[in-house]
Parts: C-alpha cells; structure tokens; sequence
C-alpha cells in the first residue's frame, strides 16, 4: 500500500524547502529584500540588485532559522546605451546590460534541476517591438541561447533550448496576438522537468506546450543580459520593475499569488503554500515521532494481521472515536491513553518509557493527527532522521578492484589474507558505520601499499601523465598532481602536493632515482586516508549538491564497484558531470561495461548473504552423503542465475523469483532430482525448468533454502521471505524464549511444528506474519533437495499462504509454483527490491527520511521497465546519490 512520506519539520514549516532548492533573482534595495527573506529558508539565493548607485552580485546561504548572508562579491557586468536605474525600476531605451554569469552560478544551477521558471514585472514602451526585442536572454548571439523571453508587436514569445530543441530555442512557446498592453505586466514562463512548460500573463494561463529533453547542453559561458541580445541588434524599450529566474517549476496557485503580491514577492514574501502539504506541529508529530513509538511498541499485536482486542493501531486510529479508544483532543478521555499511562502496553516487553508516554500524550492532546494510509513498520522502524554523510572506507571487494583498474596489479589473494573480512550489517558488508579501522587495517594497508608499490612498472605508469623522467621540481610536481587525480580520485591541494613532493625530494636525496621515487610516491598516496576512504565534505546544515569529482566516486563505486575512470574525471574536470542529463548518460554507459556485471554480483551476494555457504556443516545425521562441493555449486548456481535474469535476458528484478530456468552440474542436478545437464560439458550449464513445477527462482535455490539448517527451519525460511522480500518488520523474540530449532519426529513434520506456534497464545501473533512464508517450501529438505516425505516418513505439503504486510487477509496457493507466481507479481516484492538496492546504494539503512525519495525511484524505475539497469539509473539520478547531507536533513528535501 503506497505510503505517504514523512515531512521533517524544515520542510513542513516552509514547503519551499523542498521545491525551491536554490534560486537567483533581480531585485532592487538589497537591505529592505534580505531583511524581508523568510526566516525559516533552507536555500541558496543569488540576487543580483538593482539600485541607482551599482550593480552587485549578492550570494547568499541561508539555513533553517538564519537570515545571515554569509558571502557577497562584485558582478562582472557591462552598461551599453542608455540605461537609467531609478528607485524601484530600470528603464531601458535602447540600452542593455550584460552580465557574466560565472560556471558554477545561474546556469549551472539550471543544468542540474531541469527544471525552469521566471518571472519579470515590466511595462513595453510599445506594441511594436519587432525581433523578437529581447526583454531578457541567456546567449551568445541570435542563434545560440539557452532561454531568451522576447517581445514581437503586441505578444510575447519564449525560446527554451534542450537536448531535444534547436540551438535557438526552436520551437518556443508564445502567448496569443494582441495579449500584450503597453502597461504593468506580469509576466512568468515556468518548465517542469517532464518537460511541461506554461507561460503566464497577469496571473492566467495564455500558452502552454510540451518541450522535451533536459538542460545538459545549456552553455555555461552565455552572458545572462536585459534588454538586447549579445552583440546587439534586438534592442527592446520599457521598464523592468523585477526579474527572478528559479531553478524549480511553480504551479497556476502560486503564480497567481504572485501576481496578486506585486514586484519583488517571490524574493521578498514565501511562495504560497499548498495547503495538503502544510503540516502543523501536531501532523509533525505524529509523522516524525509517534509513526516510530506505534512501531516499536504496539504494532507486534496491533497491526492489520494480528489486531489483539480488534484494536489495529496501524490505520487512522479515528475511526476508534466512538469506542472512546481515542478522544480527540483529550488524552485523558482516551482509553489508549489509559493503557499506556498504566503500563498494560506493551505486554511482555520493555514499558514504554516517560519521554515517549509524553509524546503520545501531547499528540492526543493536540488533535491526534493521523496523515498516512498505514504505519509501515519497514519504513518507521527508524527514526525519520538522516545521519550525516559518512564517509565510506573501501570494502575489501571495493580495494582489490580500485587497485586492479588503477593500476592493473591484482591483489585479490594479498587483500583476503592481509586484511579482516567485512562484516555484514544491516544486510550488507558495505554499511558505512561497521566499516571501521583497525590495527590489523593499517597494517594490512601498509603491507598492500607497499606490494602494490613493488609490482608496478613505474616507468610505464608515469607515462601515462608525462614523458619527462627528472625529478626536478617542475616535472614532479606537474607529475604528482596528475597522479594523485588518478590515484586519490580528485585534485590535490597544495599541500598534499608538497607532502608527495617531498617524499620523492627524499628519494633523491638518498641517491634514488625516478623509478624509485615513483614507487614512494605510489605507496605513500595507497596509505592515504582519500584513497581508503570515499571521503566527501558534509554541509553543517541541510543539504549541499556534490561536487563533480565526488559525484564521479559515487557513481563507479554505486555501478563499478570501482573507482572513476578517465571519462568520468574529464568530465568532472570540466565541471559538467553532475547534473541529470549527464548522469543519465554516464550511468547507460557505465551500465554496458562489464564492471557493472561484478558490482551487480556483489549485491545478490550480499543480500542473499551466499558467503555463509563458504561455512555450511550439515550435520552428518541427516546428511551422511553431504558433498561440500555442492556448497560452492549452489553459490555458483545462484550467482548465474541473477546473471542471466538481469543481464542475458535483461528481465525485470521481480523475475528472480520465478524465472523458469537455473543453472546445474550434474551433481547438483542428481542433488536436486530434475533433469541433468548436456553430458560432456564442464562447470554449471542452464537447466529449462519450464515443466519442473517444484523449482524456478531463488526461493527454490540451495544457496537460499540452506537458510532453514538441518532442520528446515519454517523461523529462518519465513523470516528470509519476510525480511527480505516483504520488507517487513519482527523484533526479536523475548530474552527467555528458546531459538532452538524443534527437531521433526514420526507424526509431526516441520509444518505441523510450526502451525503449533502460531496457535500458540503466546507465540502466535509474532509467528503468524513470517512461518507461514515457509509453508510452501517445506518439501525442501535442510540442503535443497525435494522430498514428498520427510526422513520419518511423514508426509509433506507445499500449499499455504502469504499475508502481504499492511493486508489483513492472506493470499492462498496451491503449491510452490504458485508461491513464486504469487511474490514475483507482488508490488511489495518489487518495492523491497528497490529498497534493498538503494540500501546497498548508499551504503547505509534507510529510513523515513528516505521514504519519498525512495518511492520516486521506484516509481521512475518500475516505469522504465523495472530492471536491475533502471532501478540504478533512478538511483544515481536521484537526491539521495547527488547531495550530502548533514544531520536531521530530509534527503527528499
């Protein structure tokens, strides 16, 4: 059930925090609009001032709750013909002014969003303009331009340039014939990143037209300029009262308050709010605090599922009002209230504590707000903040590739003995908080930079950056600074130059010569904290758009695994890497290196966790036959078989779940009792599984149904299901449970062991969501072989049942194949593999914060076709890969 995302407080108190992430603007006075800008602004403003005495370019970098201008410098402009500034306007006759726009300013901005919209309060001095006469252009001359607004006769007429227009802007958009009067007008074009654009005059809607592409070709070096074209020869005549570009689309309700609010509002005055999306303190509440309280105490016995005393405390809790469990406004009156003051909830776990009893009180008190369809436990288990940015030391996977594409050494034997394997977290061996340093880190770091060192050849890899072979101080430090954006995935500052310089000054002091000092250098820059790390720079506050170099780690380590090839440094060195258009490119080419095959692997290794099969120890028992060699087969079998699902057949992600075909030796096809592969041939050959109706799918995969143990545990089986494809949420069981698995026995199978649990009183309602997962898997013994009965002849079953989180009513099937049909059509399904590999992403769990930038992801990738290509696109392209955020920042915002 689709979710209604968490709004963090910044952006509920100003919803331009979310839309309106950075935006430029012309405006008179600068002291009466600065002091005029909303307090509680989360935003990057440029205005650029009119007033009769200069003309100045002011930065400034406003925070939630801050009003301080924290930068401001001089424009670059030029005054050409007359030009008369007064207090409130600038009236121009047959004069214009040229702005140089600077490459990280207007119109890099734009790029990045893709989205577009301008305002401009002006008076035509007549109807007769002809040209178009530029009342305001981004251009180089009459036939290259970004965006120019310009008047013929009695109309207006927008030219836009995109990837999918002319050079001119052609085709543009124009308002009808004779919609112009020589008086105050007011004028907005806006373009959302769909490619909708409208323009505005005086509040109403006159034109509209579809404009496709995206802002990757806008020219960063046009001159931004009022009243002409560069060069001259389109000359327009008026007043300007105001001007603002925006890098964000607005909407008819905004521009019409707008225009009702007069020159200079959308500096001086927040944009209109949308009323649906203004959340007041009680709404905050319960969205970022209460939504994790219900989570964390109530839902194991209150949720769809389960609802103990008929009480679901996961829906809109005022539809209880008549039975007094909640009384709007009085907590008091509350019989919720009631039992969570007296500590009757939760039963048999941990009380509610004082400072959360406070919270449910002061949301009762306050209205008891309720704004989404249902608390998803996966999505409000954590608190709706996001850390900051952490930076990310290289996984052992991650180091042995970096060196091997960067300086074609392998190290994959060295690395797996020199340094400590890396431990899963939260599901995945790259969760940045668990990858921490040790001592044996920084020795097996040292041992590895020192190997790597030796087995280069220094001469072929210096020249790579120079034919020169001195070492005086022109050749090293030119060579240094082009091998550290190699090797350090990024300039060098002056002084990190310095440092390596002085390790190769020592080398020639001690009587070294240039091979030696590159082999110093090489090994002093492996030790450094950038090369281990994926190091970022976190803003204080909110958010800030990454820079091109660290956007260019964060896409080959997010698709390669690996660090930024030469590509993507010249792009970054040229400053047009990240914004959407280029990303989308770069990650379609990354997509068809082979690089992208491997990462892609690490993740199905990780999130089916197949290391452990490098430990499985059937017990001899049950498994006298066992052959360990199977273990790395089913790995292998695994591995293969998300190849050819995502990669050969390039198949939706979902169709891991049930794909009619797997990949088998022929002991493991003798293992697994189908067909056997084509004599004759070596290693794991595809298997068409198409009339086998008890196998297709990870689900039935021995690297997977291992999970259960000898035993074939229903717990672990259904908590995989669970967890992992269901996204859903089960704490862990009470301290003085037992976890030992119930071993089977004549007249009582797994199934029928754990159908006692669930209708158990005191284990039901936690089993009931995840053992009967498992019930379709149960003729599948410990290791994966199909059975019709167990060892103690009991019969088994491969029907059941799957209750999707959030639903009351399970779903029925009749057996296993129907099991697979049932989770690979799931939208549940289908989200969690978006979650999961957006987790593996960014290499942290995620959160409510993440929520809606999750689900636009999804929903963008599930529109392309929903393939593991698409889900990543989505992802790269998104906010969560291009910004760092600080702490308690929404990265959907």
């Amino acid at each position: 059930m689709k979710q209604i995302p968490v709004a963090l407080p910044s952006s509920v108190i100003d919803r331009r925090a979310r839309n309106w992430r950075e935006f430029n603007c012309f405006e008179r006075d600068i002291a009466t609009d600065i002091r005029s800008i909303s307090s509680h602004m989360h935003r990057v403003a440029i205005a650029f001032i009119l007033s009769p005495f200069s003309w100045t370019l002011a930065i400034s970098q406003q925070s939630v709750f801050s009003t301080d201008f924290t930068a401001a410098q001089k424009l670059n402009y030029t005054q050409k013909g007359e030009v008369n500034p007064r207090d409130g306007e600038v009236v121009l006759n047959g004069g214009h002014l040229v702005f140089k726009t600077d490459r990280d300013g207007l119109i890099g901005k734009m790029k990045t969003s893709n989205e577009l919209s301008v305002e401009v309060w002006f008076k035509a001095a007549n109807l007769k303009h002809k040209g178009p006469a530029r009342l305001f252009t981004f251009s180089k001359n009459t036939s290259e331009r970004n965006f120019t607004i310009g008047q013929e006769g009695d109309h207006i007429e927008v030219r836009l340039r995109t990837t999918k227009t002319g050079n001119n802007g052609l085709p543009g958009i124009a308002a009808p014939k004779k919609s112009l009067k020589a008086e105050r007008t007011h004028l907005v074009f806006t373009r959302q990143r769909n490619g909708e654009a409208r323009l505005y005059l005086n509040g109403k809607e006159v034109a509209k037209q579809r404009i496709e592409g995206n802002f990757s070709n806008w020219n960063r070096d046009f001159n931004l300029i009022v009243g002409d074209e560069n060069g001259g020869g389109r000359a327009w005549r008026g007043t300007v009262y105001s001007l603002c570009v925006v890098d964000s689309a607005l909407n008819a309700s905004e521009i019409k308050t707008l225009y009702d609010s007069g020159p200079g509002s959308l500096l001086s005055s927040a944009p209109p709010e949308k009323p649906e999306l203004v959340k007041n303190s009680n709404e905050i509440l319960f969205e970022t605090q209460v939504t994790t309280i219900l989570t964390k105490h109530c839902l194991e016995c209150h949720d769809s599922a389960s609802q103990k005393g008929d009480l679901d405390l996961s829906k809109n809790l005022k539809s209880h009002t008549e039975d007094g469990v909640i009384v709007v406004g009085k907590a008091a009156d509350s019989l919720l209230w009631e039992s969570v003051e007296s500590d009757e909830m939760p039963k048999d776990r941990d009380p509610i504590s004082d400072a959360e009893k406070k919270i449910l009180k002061d949301w009762l008190n306050g209205g008891g707000s309720w704004t989404i369809d249902f608390v998803d436990p996966a999505i409000y288990s954590r608190p709706p903040d996001v850390s900051p940015t952490k930076a990310q030391r290289l996984t052992v996977t991650e180091y042995v590739r970096t060196i091997r594409d960067t300086f074609g050494v392998d190290v994959e034997t060295q690395a797996r003995e020199w340094l400590p394997a890396d431990v899963r977290a939260d599901g995945f061996s790259n969760t940045a908080y668990n990858l921490t340093i040790d001592l044996e880190h920084i020795e097996g770091f040292s041992n590895l930079a020192g190997f790597v060192a030796g087995k280069i050849d220094p001469a072929s890899f210096a020249k790579r950056f120079t034919n020169k072979r001195d070492l005086t101080d022109k050749t090293m430090i030119a060579l240094i600074d082009a091998m550290g954006r190699v090797v350090l995935r990024g300039p060098l500052s002056g002084e990190e130059t310095a440092l390596y310089r002085g390790v190769s000054t020592s080398v020639a002091s001690a009587g070294g010569d240039f091979d030696e000092a590159i082999r110093f250098v090489v090994e002093a820059m492996l030790q450094s904290p950038r090369f281990i790390y994926r190091l970022e720079e976190t803003p204080e506050q909110g958010r800030q758009l990454l820079d091109d170099y660290e956007m260019a780690s964060r896409l080959s380590y997010v698709i390669w695994g690996s660090s930024p090839d030469r590509k993507l440094l010249e792009l970054a060195d040229n400053g047009d890497l990240n914004h959407s258009g280029q990303i989308k490119a770069q990650a379609a080419r990354m997509l068809n290196d082979p690089k992208a095959i491997e990462r892609s692997l690490d993740f199905a290794s990780d999130w089916l966790h197949l290391d452990r099969l490098s430990h499985l120890q059937p017990g001899k028992e049950h498994f006298p036959d066992w052959d360990p060699a199977l273990a790395s087969e089913m790995r292998s079998e695994t591995l293969a078989f998300f190849r050819e699902v995502v990669w050969k057949e390039k198949l939706p992600l979902s169709s891991l779940l049930n794909a009619p075909f797997t990949f088998v030796s022929p002991a493991l096809a003798d293992h697994y009792g189908i067909p056997a592969p084509v004599a004759g041939k070596e290693g794991l050959q595809r298997v068409d599984l198409s009339k086998v109706v008890t196998r297709g799918g990870i689900l039935t995969q021995g690297s997977v149904l291992t999970i259960g143990g000898d035993e074939a545990s229903m717990v672990t089986r259904g908590l995989f299901v669970l967890n992992d494809l269901l996204r859903g949420v089960i704490k862990d069981p009470p301290p003085c449970v037992s976890t030992v698995p119930v071993p089977s026995e004549p007249g009582k199978t797994q199934r029928m062991i754990a159908m006692e649990r669930v209708a158990s009183k005191s284990c039901g309602a936690c089993h009931v969501r995840f053992e009967p997962l498992a019930y379709g898997l149960e003729r599948f013994d410990g290791l994966g072989a199909f059975h019709e009965k167990d060892h103690f002849g009991n019969p088994l079953r491969d029907d059941g049942e799957v209750l999707f989180p959030g639903t009351a009513e399970p779903v029925a099937y009749k057996q296993v194949g129907e099991l697979m049909d049932l989770l690979a059509r799931s939208d549940r399904v289908k989200e969690t593999l978006t979650w999961k590999l957006v987790q593996f992403a960014v290499g942290r769990p995620l959160s409510a914060a993440d929520a809606e930038s999750v689900f636009s992801i999804h929903h963008a990738s599930q529109e392309a076709g929903g393939r593991y290509e698409d889900v990543i696109s989505a992802i790269v392209q998104s906010d969560l890969l291009r910004y760092a955020f600080a702490g308690n920042s929404n990265p959907s915002h």
